[in-house]
């Protein structure tokens, strides 16, 4: 009689089943918006009961927030920039606009989380509040508004600054949400799934150097 398989650990089970409800819903949010998903279509296109998603999730509002917070967080990348957060502010700026981009093109990304975010953009729900305070505030507040205020020398006010932030974030989130154009305006450079990041990176960065040293001088001439 051959050996019978090892049965994975109960948590381990729990948490592959939580992951399996986490990617059907994704899918099924993205497809049909918070508002047109069932549970009943979550649960058979993750193959699991409606007991099991009422165990890992309160309801379809619970549910619906965790996976936009899943598919829309920039911790890692906040994580990794941090890691490397030593030396100039111009090394720490091109290290935050690297790893955002890496996050952003990141071909296994699966296409249900841009498509969930664009719905989640054309429809705010509580969700986008939750993401914005525990995610993208941090990355704001902690390192971008700070890195941009060392580089100008306290020459702006935080207003200012936040103009410039969204500058620098603008760029980067042009290749994710105008792909489609891209492909079609500079097929020379651009091949489908095989964005040179770094390429992309070293560009946005020298960019965004030169204007902000142009706009310290202008500043402080004035």
């Amino acid at each position: 009689m051959a050996p019978r398989e090892p049965r994975a650990a109960p948590a381990v089970a729990e948490e592959n089943t939580r992951e399996k409800i986490l990617e059907a819903a994704g899918e099924v949010f993205a497809d049909q918006g918070f508002e047109g998903a069932t549970i009943r279509a979550i649960t058979e296109r993750a193959g699991v009961n409606v007991a099991a998603v009422n165990y890992h999730f309160r309801d379809k509002a619970e549910l619906y927030n965790r996976v936009v917070l899943d598919a829309c967080s920039v911790s890692a990348a906040m994580q990794k920039t941090m890691a490397e957060a030593v030396g100039s502010p111009e090394a720490r700026l091109r290290s935050l606009v690297y790893h955002f981009m890496e996050y952003l093109l990141d071909p296994t990304r699966p296409d249900w989380r841009r498509k969930l975010k664009a719905r989640e953009m054309a429809n705010p729900t509580a969700a986008l509040d939750e993401l914005v305070e525990k995610n993208l505030r941090p990355l704001r507040e902690e390192f971008l508004l700070p890195t941009l205020g060392e580089l100008t020398g306290g020459c702006f006010s935080r207003k200012e600054l936040s103009y410039i932030a969204s500058s620098v974030m603008s760029q980067c989130l042009y290749f994710l949400q105008y792909q489609p154009i891209i492909e079609r305006l500079n097929p020379d450079y651009y091949t489908p799934g095989k964005w040179n990041i770094e390429e992309i990176a070293d560009h946005v960065t020298r960019f965004s150097l030169a204007a902000l040293r142009e706009l310290t001088r202008q500043a402080r001439r004035s």
